[in-house]
Order: C-alpha cells, then structure tokens, then sequence
C-alpha cells in the first residue's frame, strides 16, 4: 500500500486560507492526501467565517488551533504550499527540502465590511482553492517527478473566468 502524499499548507496566521486548503486537501483527497497546515506567526483562533464556510460545504472543522511552523517542521512532507506572500517569503527549509509552490490569494480575514461582504469573501476563497486541489488531484501525485509536480501545481494558481 502506497502511504499518503503529504500536503502542508503554510500561511501567515493559519487561520483562513491555510485552513481551508487543509480542510478541502484532506476532504477531496482522503485516503490520498494526508494534508496539514501552519503559520509564522499562528493566530489565537481559526477565523469563525473560514469554520462556517466549511461547515456550509459540510466539512466539519470546528475545534481546530492555528499550529506554528515549528509545529510541524519534523514531520515529512511531499510538497509545501504558501498561499499568502509573506509566507512564501519568509518559508523555513524542512527536511528533504520538499518541493515548493506559491497559491497567493487575497487574505479573507482582512475584509472590512458586512457580514455578507466577509462571508462572500470566504466563500470566494473556498472555491478558488477547491478548483486548485481539484486540479491538483488530477496529477498521479505517488508516481509524478518533482519537476512536473511543481510545474503543474505552481500552474494551477492561474485563476480561470467563472461563468
């Protein structure tokens, strides 16, 4: 039995997007994926937009605590994903030196505005990174080289018109 490709999600405060990309990677890829997040400087909470946009594409999330990369710097992992610019900047070697690709997008955490204007903007997350793991899912990850991984998973950031 092939053991799962590791998939670690690293952002600022692993409190939105981080968490997202966790909950869809280990969702959609379950018994494929075994998916993980962190921040550099990890927030006091997951954001409770990023819990009930979740909770409304019914992946329960309630519970989770932002980790620090410390928390996970000695574990394994296949390939690293940034998805905002201050972590992809500031992104720590792990062991193995895993390939690495940039996801950045706009931080939902930081809208000021309604409740509907702050949902909306999760809502707008979730699916961005849900079209991204679709795609990436897509790619034999247990037989694919690091050139062709990182390729294909750095392209798959280019956001598509929605219709």
């Amino acid at each position: 039995m092939t053991p799962p490709f590791r998939v670690l999600v690293l952002c600022t405060g692993n409190s939105a997007r981080s968490q997202i990309a966790e909950a869809i990677l280990a969702t959609r890829g379950a018994g494929r994926i075994e998916a993980g997040s962190a921040g550099s400087h990890p927030a006091a909470r997951v954001h409770p937009a990023a819990v009930a946009t979740l909770r409304a594409h019914r992946i329960l999330w309630e519970g989770r605590v932002p980790k620090g990369i410390d928390d996970v710097t000695g574990h394994p992992w296949d390939l690293l994903i940034t998805v905002c610019d201050h972590a992809n900047e500031s992104c720590p070697l792990f062991p193995g030196t895993p390939p690495r690709v940039h996801w950045g997008l706009p931080d939902p955490a930081a809208v000021q505005g309604t409740e509907a204007e702050v949902a909306a903007a999760f809502e707008e997350t979730y699916h961005e990174l849900d079209r991204r793991v679709e795609s990436l899912l897509m790619l034999p990850l247990e037989t694919v080289d690091r050139e062709t991984l990182v390729r294909y998973a750095q392209a798959v950031h280019v956001s598509r018109t929605r219709t």
